[in-house]
């Protein structure tokens, strides 16, 4: 077992990118210097959900020194909202000031269907929890007004309209999980301006707030939420559909680090 820094022997990461269920295609765009287990890592909880492969990779996309988590663990695993504490806090220490965030998420718009990618404008903790309970010192009171980067969001869309790509932006929805949302609590998520549905990616973004990164984050869309087409839904279907958008994510990560951002 050893700390991040001594893992990456040197490696100095610009960007820190986090991959949701289904989505390690994106791995296929870094040219990889290192790899290690969450398991091997100091802080890093190993998630049990199948379509997260659980390694941190280091590397460059585009020759921009990027540090990809591959998988992530989420609150409905233990109970644990801070369970990504550990990993963005080494993130920190070894100098990531930039947070790349990603998910796969069922969609409350009729518009945005699977294999859409929608950039995540602003977030709706429904989860009624907060990954910085218990935290003692004053810096639990993390301001939230801007939590998606502005500039990051205006960079990746102007990206994106140069390659051709369809980027929606939205509303993002944190539900607990592990189970799926019921059609009720669909038709409230829209009512109150939700656009995505998920069980990620809130905690991390209030954590990385809080070790002062900033943050750009993304949807691949994988079905639309309960309700709406009559379907069931399963995790099945998530790590089916992930990789159509994940190959548009992949395409729009390579072009805009390294040539747009460094």
């Amino acid at each position: 077992m050893q700390d991040l820094a001594t893992a990456l022997d040197g490696f100095e990461p610009q960007t820190a990118l986090v991959l949701g269920s289904g989505l390690g295609s994106v791995v296929d765009a870094v040219d990889i210097v290192s790899r290690h287990d969450f398991s091997a890592l100091d802080g890093f909880p190993v998630s049990a959900v199948s379509g997260h492969s659980a390694e941190v990779i280091a590397g460059t996309i585009n020759g921009h020194r990027v540090i990809v988590l591959s998988g992530r663990v989420h609150y409905y695993e233990q109970g644990d909202p801070a369970a990504m504490r550990g990993p963005l806090q080494a993130l920190s220490t070894v100098g990531v000031n930039r947070l790349i965030l990603t998910n796969s998420a069922g969609s409350t718009n009729p518009d945005m269907g699977p294999g859409s990618v929608m950039q995540i404008k602003d977030h709706i903790n429904f989860s009624g929890t907060n990954p910085l309970f218990g935290e003692p010192t004053d810096q639990r009171f993390v301001g939230l007004t801007t939590a998606y980067d502005k500039s990051l969001r205006k960079t990746f869309r102007k990206q994106a309209k140069a390659l051709g790509v369809k980027l929606h932006r939205g509303v993002y929805m944190w539900f607990s999980g592990p189970s799926f949302e019921t059609p009720a609590e669909i038709k409230m998520a829209r009512l109150m301006g939700a656009d995505a549905v998920g069980m990620s990616t809130v905690p991390e973004v209030i954590l990385a707030r809080f070790f002062d990164m900033e943050v750009a984050a993304f949807s691949v869309i994988t079905n639309f939420a309960a309700g709406m087409t009559g379907a069931e839904l399963s995790h099945t279907e998530t790590k089916e559909m992930a990789p159509r958008g994940g190959e548009i994510l992949a395409s729009l990560l390579k072009s805009t680090l390294g040539e747009k951002l460094n």
